[in-house]
């Protein structure tokens, strides 16, 4: 059996070419971490806004309740009030009616 012999040189070379090869997977490693951490940062951005978003939806959904009741209770004084109009109308008929009876 023939031993073959590799040059110091070519194995200096292969050698290098492996660490060249060894650095580009640790420099892609890195890329994809460092990418990863920026991703991970948009979703709790994302995350906080969504978070924001749904507080000032439920302080807006509050409002709206007050406003409606306040409406409700608006409402609600405006037919009292009407009421009392009407009955005020009925009295006044009545006095104008029986000033009528009395005249004749």
């Amino acid at each position: 059996m023939q031993k073959t012999s590799i040059s110091p040189e070519l194995n200096n070379q292969q050698a290098e070419s492996g660490r060249v090869k060894a650095e580009d997977s640790r420099q892609d490693a890195e890329e994809g971490r460092v990418e990863g951490e920026r991703l991970r940062e948009l979703g709790e951005a994302a995350r906080v806004a969504g978070e924001e978003a749904r507080a000032a939806a439920e302080t807006a959904r509050k409002a709206t309740i007050e406003a409606v009741r306040a409406t409700a209770e608006t409402l609600k004084a405006t037919l009292e009030n009407m009421k009392v109009v009407e009955e005020m109308r009925r009295t006044l008929r009545e006095i104008r009616d029986i000033n009528k009876l009395d005249h004749n």
